[in-house]
């Protein structure tokens, strides 16, 4: 029997997980991973801050929860195997008012219904004797959250690919899909050169592209992707002991970014942030770097507008945010007041591909389309990192199922 040749086009973590795994499904497939930039994890993969999600903020049965559930237990199991850090350094959400600690009420049912472990509510002594630094009325405590670095483990998993016989090819960058007969002929660039190969199947894991490469297959427009920038700072080494574990504030559902946290790294740097900015470009990590396409896109699009027209006021604050040191470290100082300006200096900078659909709603979980033999991973927001291993068992699973259905 011919093996089934599979294109996976996005060396991010969840594309790296999803050739892994098709190679461990069928050992005797062709797999190729194609990245644009020379490395994997050049972008939202290797530039979040390593948070592993317990699970606490998503609605219990959602997608978005049983992968995350799932992709915990799996990605824990695979950094003991590879010898990779995974830190349970655990994570407090602090509440400074009553409104804010009724909402912990919530919080704890959903974590519980999604089965998280240890999960408590905690009052403003026992805040303090897990984080002393920290000032609020009552949290609520995850002991067993964790902290990796996503980009080693994407690097480890694309070792496992090349080890069972897959291909990866870092700088080819995707510039056509056509779908001819039963095959897939994917054009591109491979180190500056035009060049092209053929497929059985083909799994779109874009991230910051996932929109334009799903349309170079005929997909549908929508959702599209709009870039946000989160901004961060780091402690100076002197000032890292104001943080034990992951600081985060209660969420406000009224709004669509969780706002400033204090997060260790496996490193053992603490990051301060993010904000959220409109990006100027997809790929833009500072100000500095404009691009009059991919702003003109957002900024044209409906769907942004109607965002940006509903949470105008929590994007002005963002901005300030931006511009201000002393406005973004204020927000910090809410949770850590001895924290001051000069304890901080610049960190490293990200891009979240946000998914927006045209009533300017944001695509909260994980959303997945098919034309014929190529899947098109559309939206895979956080906690993607988290949920890899479990987000690629689902859609190999998902690509299993429609070659037995095309070949009925």
């Amino acid at each position: 029997m011919t093996p089934i040749r599979y294109a996976v086009i996005g060396g991010g973590i969840v594309g790296a997980a999803v050739a892994r795994r098709l190679l461990q499904v069928q050992p005797d497939a062709q797999v190729t991973v194609l990245e644009k930039e020379p490395k994997l994890a050049a972008h939202q993969t290797g530039r979040n801050s390593g948070v592993v999600h317990a699970g606490l903020y998503y609605t219990p049965g959602s997608l978005k929860a049983q992968l995350c559930r799932r992709g915990v237990e799996l990605l824990k199991e695979y950094c003991g195997e590879r010898g990779l850090p995974y830190d349970e350094c655990g994570k407090v959400l602090v509440a400074r008012n009553a409104v804010e600690e009724a909402r912990l009420g919530d919080i704890m049912e959903r974590a519980q219904a999604n089965g998280v472990p240890g999960v408590r509510i905690i009052n403003r002594a026992e805040l303090r004797e897990i984080e002393p630094h920290v000032e609020g009325t009552a949290g609520l405590h995850s002991p067993h959250t964790a902290i990796v670095d996503y980009g080693a483990i994407t690097r480890s998993f694309g070792e496992d690919v090349v080890a069972a016989g897959g291909t990866v090819h870092t700088s080819f960058e995707v510039t056509g899909i056509t779908r001819r007969g039963g095959e897939t002929l994917v054009t591109g660039t491979h180190n500056g050169t035009d060049t092209w190969e053929v497929f059985d199947a083909v799994i779109i894991c874009a991230g910051l592209q996932a929109d334009r490469v799903a349309a170079l297959a005929g997909d549908q427009a929508e959702p599209k992707i709009v870039p946000f920038r989160g901004e961060y700072y780091l402690l100076r080494p002197e000032k890292r002991n104001l943080v034990r574990g992951l600081i985060y504030p209660v969420p406000d559902p009224r709004y669509p970014f969780l706002g400033v946290h204090l997060t260790p790294r496996t490193d053992g740097e603490v990051m301060v942030g993010p904000n959220a900015v409109l990006a100027l470009a997809r790929e833009a990590y500072g100000w500095g770097t404009v691009s009059p396409r991919d702003l003109g896109d957002a900024v044209a699009y409906p769907g942004f507008r109607a965002f940006a027209k509903q949470h105008w006021r929590t994007g002005a604050v963002e901005m300030l945010g931006s511009l201000s040191k002393r406005r973004f470290v204020a927000e910090a100082r809410k949770y850590v007041p001895e924290l001051t300006v000069d304890d901080v200096i610049p960190g490293p900078n990200g891009i979240r591909a946000q998914a927006l659909d045209r009533d300017g709603s944001l695509v909260d979980d994980f959303r997945i389309t098919r034309n014929g033999s190529v899947l098109s991973v559309r939206n895979a927001p956080s906690p993607a990192a988290t949920s890899s291993l479990a987000i690629a068992e689902h859609i190999v699973a998902m690509a299993l199922d429609t070659e037995k259905k095309e070949t009925v």
